[in-house]
């Protein structure tokens, strides 16, 4: 998802770029996920011969639709974070008083 949502929001991204971008995310692993992005139709591979090699990359139309189709759940992620943050609080201090009694 990161991928994609860096994506969709910077345009066609060099390799490097799009690593720098995504944040902490291994080589081997964006590799990983762009080829399987690349199997699946959703973003395009742009090979350059220069060296050293460029490498770009750029979602597709059918990556943008499911760019367009997660955009809800952030949306919503974004609405109701607070709320979510507030649960996580409330759960950590009943757990930390059930097990102070046990």
């Amino acid at each position: 998802m990161l991928a994609l949502e860096t994506l969709e929001e910077h345009g066609k991204l060099r390799f490097t770029r799009l690593g720098e971008l995504i944040g902490d995310v291994s080589q081997k692993m964006l590799t990983k996920t762009l080829r399987q992005m690349e199997a699946d139709g959703l973003v395009l591979r742009e090979v350059f011969p220069v060296v050293p090699p460029r490498v770009e990359y750029e979602l597709t139309p059918l990556g943008r639709s499911l760019g367009e189709a997660f955009c809800g759940v952030w949306t919503w992620a974004d609405e109701h974070r607070q709320t979510i943050l507030d649960a996580r609080t409330a759960f950590t201090a009943r757990k930390n008083a059930t097990d102070a009694m046990n």
